[in-house]
């Protein structure tokens, strides 16, 4: 593929499951570094990775070999693994992830945006977010399969 030029930036969000309040300060800043590591592991390039006590927001370019689906996989059982075996072993992500495109007019206001989730969600719930993430892409959901409200206390 000589010839084959591509530009793919895609902003991934996904949860702690039952978005239990796992990720510390502590813990954050190696989850992200060891995050980053699996993405260039895997022919993508992180450009921000951050979130808060619940949640990842993930904003990479990937390699036109990889599917984004695959990609959020590998990372969320590889990263699920590690953490278990060196800081929590009840740690789980949520079941599925969203996933945008961002255009490259587009990548600094959302790395902008992933870079200040602290700041962010002194104002908006993870819950307010994820539904406005996912109605700003016009992506069609019902509301009853987005959370597993059922397990939260």
């Amino acid at each position: 593929m000589a010839n084959t030029f591509t530009s793919l930036s895609y902003h991934v969000v996904f949860s702690t499951k039952y978005r239990y309040r796992m990720i510390s300060d502590q813990l954050a800043p190696e989850l992200y570094k060891y995050v980053g590591g699996i993405l260039r592991e895997h022919n993508s390039q992180p450009v921000e990775i951050n979130g808060v006590e619940d949640h990842i927001h993930i904003l990479t370019s990937i390699a036109p070999t990889i599917a984004v689906s695959d990609l959020a996989r590998t990372v969320k059982a590889n990263s699920s693994k590690w953490v278990r075996e060196n800081h929590a072993r009840k740690f789980a992500w949520q079941n599925g992830y969203a996933a945008f495109t961002v255009s490259i007019s587009q990548l600094e206001t959302v790395r902008r945006y992933v870079a200040n989730q602290h700041e962010h969600h002194r104002k908006m719930s993870f819950r307010e977010e994820y539904l406005t993430l996912l109605q700003k892409h016009r992506i069609r959901y019902e509301e009853k399969y987005v959370f597993d409200e059922e397990h939260l206390g």
